[in-house]
């Protein structure tokens, strides 16, 4: 399930990809809140009804839905005007930052060991970014760093949803408040959608809807631990999709600095799960 999540994923980010040279970026938010909303409502509804959707802790949804029009805005952004692949190898630092918000906000222990994976792989957002020489240390690269930080803090905040409000109601929230607020922000510069793009928004709000039911059964029926590493398979993904569609691929030092923030990831996961059973033998 997690694996055909980001499969479903990296299609979504294609077809955002293929529509963020014809549409502002907020626009494209908005528009892959709405696409995916009729497809949530009919996982949702069946489900906890419509009193599980009204029974939330509306403060903290309100700060996701903020998150959430700055993470898709920044990522749409830098969607096009970068390759798919290089835009993921900057996004996954994004766990990372999850760790280590977990600490003033979640009040979680961090030991150094787990402090030393996030270190570095900042220094791989650094090989990936290259600031010094004429690499990608531009505002779409900078964007996908701000989208991974939006990321970051939303995860930390459904953390604390995940107490007390469903995950339908999490999900459809955020796409409400996305759709909203990314609306009301793109209306002076909207642009009316050409007919040959409905089927890709389309696309858009079949896959997206699917890879979060996905994701969410994935994270339902396996452990962490074991699942979230299979998040790295976005760049093969990506790889494949770039090559395809675009004719692309990335160059050795954005290659070097993916494999750094990987690995971090990955040994950031281990540790974390290592306390865990140390925690709940």
């Amino acid at each position: 399930m997690m694996l055909l999540a980001i499969a479903l994923f990296a299609l979504m980010d294609a077809a955002l990809k293929q529509l963020a040279t014809h549409y502002p970026a907020l626009q494209m938010a908005a528009l892959r809140g709405v696409a995916s909303l009729p497809f949530v409502l009919l996982w949702a509804l069946p489900t906890v009804g419509v009193r599980g959707l009204l029974r939330v802790r509306w403060p903290l949804h309100l700060l996701r839905g903020v998150m959430a029009v700055a993470m898709m805005t920044t990522f749409i952004y830098a969607l096009g005007r970068l390759p798919l692949s290089t835009v993921y190898a900057l996004f996954f630092i994004a766990p990372l930052l999850v760790t280590a918000l977990s600490v003033p906000i979640l009040r979680e222990r961090v030991g150094p060991r787990r402090w030393m994976a996030i270190v570095v792989g900042l220094i791989g957002v650094l090989v990936v970014l290259r600031p010094a020489g004429d690499g990608l240390a531009s505002v779409a690269g900078l964007a996908v760093l701000v989208s991974a930080l939006g990321y970051a803090v939303s995860a930390v905040v459904v953390r604390v949803l995940s107490r007390s409000d469903s995950t339908q109601a999490m999900v459809f929230w955020m796409l409400v408040l996305l759709s909203l607020g990314a609306g009301a922000l793109a209306w002076p510069q909207w642009r009316l959608v050409q007919t040959e793009h409905l089927w890709l928004l389309a696309a858009i709000g079949l896959t997206g809807a699917l890879g979060q039911f996905a994701i969410t059964r994935a994270f339902a029926l396996g452990e962490a631990s074991v699942v979230a590493p299979l998040e790295y398979s976005a760049l093969l993904w990506s790889l494949a999709l770039d090559l395809a569609l675009w004719g692309v691929l990335p160059d050795g030092i954005t290659w070097l600095g993916a494999g750094i923030i990987i690995a971090s990831g990955l040994y950031l996961i281990r540790r974390e799960a290592h306390h865990a059973e140390a925690e709940h033998p």
